[in-house]
């Protein structure tokens, strides 16, 4: 009997092939209790197992392939960062000594606090972060457990290799194995599109599904599995009919691609002859292929968060400047947005600065409050993006603005860097383009006042949607309720649009709408003309754009401001979607 499961797809593809069940669930002990004699030659104990991680993360770093993307190695070294912060290298020791307690035991609490933190985190990327700190701890519990040191984070490669992986959860390190030894998918019970296993899954081309809960109670290895990184959708013991129907799928999305791929060189211009820009949201290296694959025409929107995570102090000035003058030289020109770090008060890079948890962390210190509350974090970011402009057509975009004063604030803080980089005698773009995120709801109704001040905007959706219908949309329990086509959530979208066309200034989304081939010809209904999206998304969105009737659209989509239920939206969505387009030659 054929059994359906239903999860998220976090990297495209269908796939179809054997199971190789991963039995690998956290560590046991048993606790014990030390006297004063034992506590050094636990603390040595607990020190190897430190130095015994670091060897074997080390050994799946030099097994990356040559042909590996190259972001890949930097997942890895992120764990081995994880190592030597103090929250691990130090934190379970001292719990050992003061709770006279068994290292496995210190290890487990030390565990146990850093959840209490990123649990209570509303910022979905942070709070997957969880993931590889527990990637991590369990690697250090498993060496100390096995008295022989032979605990592996990775299973044997031949026992996957071109099979379809299900385990409870997979670290990056086995997402590199995985791609090495031609495994043909996998799927997990935990995780999300924002963990670093979905986004390696991406980079690598691996098809994949997550959150399918007690998936490994029903299959075992052997079984016959479908999985279908674009649905989500997990299918056990599929008959002949189910089969047959994934295969015809998937010389559909072959040939998909194929057409696709003949848009490559093809201008964005609808009917009218309006030109729309398409750009890119980036993140890891990885990304800058992909642009140069689909032929972005830049970069709308540069996620730096993650110069930030999994270390004690701030990145300096010059670490920051090596990274953006990378990614500009690899742009060849093409424009490049810069958003500073988007991070909160629960979130902070160092640990001796964190303070008292916020009670709603997305309301609380984050994005540009915490960069002005302590400009120690920001600073020499700007200078580094500063310095960049310099031989490059770089942007700098702030993060979740909410009003004048702030805006006032961040232009001040750059004029201070650039009078500082004077000084230094650095030379820098003086007229560098500083623009805005309008992703919180007062800031879109104000935006006359913002498109006064900025050179450009930027609509962030996905915090957009969130504040405007007070709702989390990573909460399984309200997620139902994230509508992008609320009037409410479309009403600030236009007067945001519409403020920008009155300033004559730039007005671009960034947000996961803009990525959505379903919305595309709304949003251009509603006057947008450049969109931000994941580079994979470039050449779906350019084909909605291909002829549009732009004079049709605008009507309708003033209709859809007006929708009153559901499926009234839907009708006219579907009606807008099948709105004349021009063929591809």
């Amino acid at each position: 009997m054929s059994l359906m499961f239903s999860g998220f797809g976090v990297s495209r593809g269908i796939t179809i092939g054997e199971t190789f069940v991963l039995r690998r669930n956290r560590p046991e002990f048993s606790d014990r209790k030390l006297s004063q004699k034992q506590i050094p030659a636990e603390v040595r104990r607990y020190r190897k197992a430190l130095a015994n991680a670091r060897r074997q993360l080390e050994k799946v770093r030099n097994s990356i392939p040559d042909d590996a993307p190259g972001d890949v190695s930097a997942f890895i070294e992120t764990h081995l960062l994880m190592l030597d912060d103090s929250l691990l290298s130090q934190g379970p020791i001292d719990t050992l000594k003061r709770e006279q307690s068994g290292a496995e035991s210190a290890l487990e609490q030390q565990r146990e606090e850093i959840e209490k933190v990123f649990n209570s985190m509303e910022d979905p990327y942070i709070a997957t972060r969880m993931d590889d700190v527990n990637h991590v701890i369990d690697l250090i519990m498993n060496v100390l457990i096995d008295d022989r040191n032979q605990a592996t984070s990775t299973p044997p490669s031949h026992d996957w290799k071109g099979r379809i992986v299900v385990a409870y959860e997979l670290t990056p390190a086995d997402t590199i194995m995985m791609q090495h030894d031609g495994v043909l998918g996998f799927v997990t019970e935990t995780g999300g599109q924002l963990s670093h296993t979905a986004i390696l899954a991406r980079s690598l081309g691996i098809p994949a599904v997550a959150g399918v809960q007690n998936l490994r109670t029903y299959l075992k290895t052997g079984d016959q599995l479908i999985v279908n990184g674009e649905t989500g959708m997990v299918i056990a013991a599929p008959d002949t009919t189910m089969v047959a129907a994934v295969q015809k799928q998937q010389r559909a999305l072959k040939e998909k691609r194929r057409e696709l791929n003949k848009l490559l060189n093809t201008p964005a211009v609808c009917a009218d002859g309006t030109e729309v820009t398409l750009l890119a949201n980036i993140e890891i290296e990885e990304d800058l292929k992909q642009i140069k694959r689909v032929k972005a025409q830049g970069v709308g929107l540069y996620r730096t968060e993650f110069l930030y995570m999994n270390r004690a102090h701030y990145p300096d000035e010059n670490e920051h400047y090596r990274v953006y003058q990378k990614v500009a030289r690899a742009l060849k020109g093409a424009p490049l947005t810069i958003r500073t770090a988007d991070l909160g008060s629960d979130k902070e890079a160092g640990t001796s600065a964190r303070g008292p948890l916020a009670h709603n962390p997305a309301m609380g210190l984050r994005g540009i409050r915490l960069a002005l509350n302590d400009t120690s974090m920001i600073v020499p970011q700007l200078a580094a993006i500063l310095r960049v402009s310099a031989r490059a057509d770089v942007n700098i975009m702030f993060p979740m603005l909410t009003n004048l004063h702030e805006v006032h604030q961040c232009t001040e803080l750059l004029e201070d860097v650039k009078q500082h980089l004077k000084k230094r005698r650095v030379s820098f773009n003086n007229d560098i383009k500083v623009g805005g995120m309008v992703e919180v709801p007062a800031a879109a109704i104000a935006a006359d006042q913002f498109a006064a001040e900025l050179d450009f905007l930027s609509i962030g959706t996905n915090d957009l949607i969130q504040y405007t219908l007070a709702i989390d949309r990573i909460d399984d329990q309200v997620n139902y309720l994230y509508d992008p086509l609320h009037p409410a959530v479309l009403q600030l979208i236009k007067q945001t649009i519409d403020a920008g066309k009155r300033a004559e200034i730039p007005v671009a989304m960034c947000g996961e709408m803009a990525g959505d081939p379903r919305f595309v010809r709304l949003l251009l209904g509603l006057g947008l003309t450049e969109f931000s999206m994941p580079p994979n998304s470039i050449l779906e969105v350019k084909r909605a754009i291909l002829g549009a009737d732009r004079k049709r659209l605008q009507r309708q989509s003033l209709a859809m401001l007006k929708c009153t239920t559901r499926e009234a939206q839907q009708t006219l969505l579907d009606k807008i979607n099948t709105s004349r387009t021009i063929p591809v030659a």
